[in-house]
């Protein structure tokens, strides 16, 4: 890329997810993610409070999202046109077919999922969930983390972890995604 850095664009700030986002980004992998996640129950549990905790898996997540529901989140992010038209121009070729055994069906477009065993689909997908995290219902004490596609909730009591996992389905349901029970 040409001109001096303070030329460049940054990209960085609009495609930035939440801390607790664990499992896409540098230096905070999953053993960094359990102890983030120790931390918030020995903080619970230090006090009068028992550390309440539900898993959450999502069902073919990777899979059901949706482009254009993606295209908005990043637009509402402010994401520069050229980057937003490329990603537009990526996802609109993704296509698949059928194979079995020895035969294989004609090509087919789809307008949902990432693209498996891209580097950028785990990203893609961490900025579609990034929302629930900043959900206006979430209490003092309540906490979500994220690691791919599972999460986990955290809350000092069970009437309270039942309100996040309502919370959570109802944010899931707006964005096409569905939990595995």
């Amino acid at each position: 890329m040409s001109g001096s850095p303070s030329e460049r664009p940054y990209y960085g700030l609009c495609l930035n997810t939440s801390d607790n986002q664990f499992g896409i980004k540098t230096g905070l992998g999953c053993s960094f993610a359990i102890r983030v996640i120790r931390n918030v129950v020995d903080g619970l549990t230090k006090g009068d409070s028992t550390g309440n905790l539900c898993a959450l898996d999502l069902s073919t997540a990777f899979d059901k999202v949706s482009h254009h529901a993606l295209y908005l989140k990043l637009m509402k992010r402010l994401i520069p046109n050229k980057l937003l038209n490329l990603l537009m121009f990526w996802l609109s070729r993704c296509c698949s077919c059928v194979k079995w055994i020895d035969a294989w069906s004609q090509f087919f477009d789809f307008d949902f999922g990432v693209r498996q065993g891209s580097v950028l689909s785990p990203f893609l997908f961490a900025l579609y969930l990034d929302d629930l995290t900043k959900s206006s219902c979430l209490c003092r004490g309540m906490f979500i983390v994220f690691y791919a596609d599972d999460i986990l909730l955290i809350s000092p009591s069970v009437c309270m972890l039942e309100k996040l996992v309502r919370i959570c389905e109802f944010e899931l349901d707006q964005i096409d995604m569905v939990i595995n029970v």
